[in-house]
């Protein structure tokens, strides 16, 4: 070859490379504004719980009818939520008999009568993997569950990718509980990919590994696809969240009344309510780091700084307090300063949880909800 002609040849591959890599950037980009467009559909929304997950012992039509029913569905949309998370346990999805799709018949019917009536109601719908820990223990331990993960969402958003992509989001996993962050990255864009391949509309929910705090959020670096929204949980501090809670840490059942923002006269009192010294340690430091609405702003803060340096959006997806052992109006003055400090960062919620412990509604199966007044104005929503 003469040199006229390599001179061609090499102005050919640098032209096509260019070309190519200018195609790449702007398919990209506008997947990058997909879903930086679609987030907005994401900004005041509910955790639907104990409905189509967390209820190992019964998944029966009777307690999916009886949990949440369309009329609950309709209470949401007036209220003023624009989304619900809906969270889906993997083990009745996947049980015998399974349909054409291979996920379970019975389950899967009803799973869409609860997300098209969502969407008929103009309710955009997150679609949350929210196992049980054996699943997740096994994905933790097992190289080989990583690919039964991956088989289960190509089945699950294979079945949705024929609805509304604006409106209809796959969430990969609710607090995955991995402690080693690169293995959750490597799984996440993983079965990321394999959504991808069966739902090339849609926008992914990814997260941060353990619990899906804000610090695991931190460790992580966005994955290829740009098509992803990113999401953390915050229940800081978990002293006072969690008060009376009979899972997590033991001695939180103990405790009743902490107020929100922390009163140091009333230390000494609580103090007592805990047996073990050493607890009462824990529980001491919650007064002594000063929580309130300033110190919450700026926890969440540091996710906005992440999402701004990735140039990626984000969503909190849940956040609450656990309502039978805590006081009304620290309950609800901690809900509205996290609600106040995601807004003020432009990042939508989810909060846990409708009708449950946490609930803005009260329900009892099969009765009307009667929604919490306080609550539904600290979420700044209608009551």
């Amino acid at each position: 070859m003469n040199k006229s002609l390599e001179r061609v040849a090499l102005f050919l591959i640098i032209s096509f490379s260019t070309l190519s890599s200018f195609g790449q950037n702007q398919d990209r980009s506008a997947a990058s504004q997909t879903a930086f467009t679609r987030v907005l559909h994401l900004k005041r929304g509910i955790n639907v719980s104990h409905w189509f997950s967390q209820s190992p012992n019964d998944y029966s039509a009777h307690h999916t009818s009886i949990t949440t029913d369309d009329d609950d569905i309709a209470l949401i949309a007036r209220m003023g939520f624009d989304n619900v998370r809906l969270s889906i346990d993997a083990t009745p999805l996947e049980q015998a008999p399974v349909d054409a799709s291979g996920l379970n018949a019975d389950f899967i019917t009803r799973l869409d009568h609860a997300l098209d009536t969502m969407l008929a109601h103009g309710l955009a719908v997150q679609v949350d993997l929210h196992p049980e820990g054996p699943f997740k223990m096994q994905l933790r331990t097992s190289d080989a569950f990583i690919g039964h993960l991956t088989d289960l969402w190509r089945k699950l958003a294979a079945h949705y990718a024929n609805r509304d992509p604006d409106l209809v989001f796959f969430e990969v996993m609710n607090e995955p509980e991995q402690t080693d962050p690169y293995r959750w990255a490597g799984i996440q864009a993983r079965v990321a990919a394999a959504i991808r391949e069966v739902a090339p509309r849609n926008t992914i929910i990814a997260t941060g590994p353990n619990y899906s705090d804000i610090v695991d959020l931190l460790t992580q670096h966005p994955i290829g696809d740009a098509n992803v929204i990113y999401n953390f949980h915050f229940y800081n501090p978990h002293e006072f969240t969690h008060q009376g809670a009979s899972w997590g840490t033991p001695w939180w059942h103990f405790t009743h009344g902490i107020p929100y923002p922390a009163a140091e006269s009333s230390m000494q009192e609580i103090l007592k309510q805990v047996p073990d010294r050493a607890n009462r340690y824990a529980l001491e430091s919650y007064w002594l780091d000063h929580w309130n609405a300033h110190r919450i702003r700026l926890m969440i803060d540091e996710a906005a700084v992440w999402g701004q340096e990735n140039h990626v959006p984000l969503v909190c997806n849940e956040f609450g307090v656990f309502r039978d052992h805590s006081d009304a109006t620290s309950r609800n003055s901690w809900i509205h300063d996290v609600r106040t400090a995601l807004e003020s960062d432009h990042i939508g919620w989810a909060m846990w949880d409708y009708s449950g412990n946490f609930g803005v509604v009260l329900k009892k199966d099969g009765e009307p909800a009667q929604v919490d007044p306080a609550t539904a104005e600290a979420l700044g929503l209608k009551k």
